[in-house]
């Protein structure tokens, strides 16, 4: 029987800095993981995304108006 490759490690936020324009929709959509700084820019825990808020993660990821979220393993 062929070995399995193991699963691939959870995703985490990031911020992309140079698009960042502190919108904050990223924190309202996934305040588990994301909070916003005084002046309205995300601080991102250094954790995984849990596996509850992944598809609210993804979401986020695409309703962020500056393209500046993402999701890396």
């Amino acid at each position: 029987m062929p070995e399995q490759a193991p699963p691939p490690p959870p995703p985490r936020a990031a911020v992309d800095w140079t698009a960042c324009r502190g919108h904050g929709a990223c924190a309202d959509l996934l305040p588990e993981v994301i909070s916003l700084d005084e002046w309205g820019y995300p601080i991102i825990q250094d954790r995984p995304v849990p596996a509850q808020a992944r598809r609210r993660a993804r979401k986020a990821v695409s309703e962020c108006p500056a393209l500046a979220l993402l999701l890396r393993s």
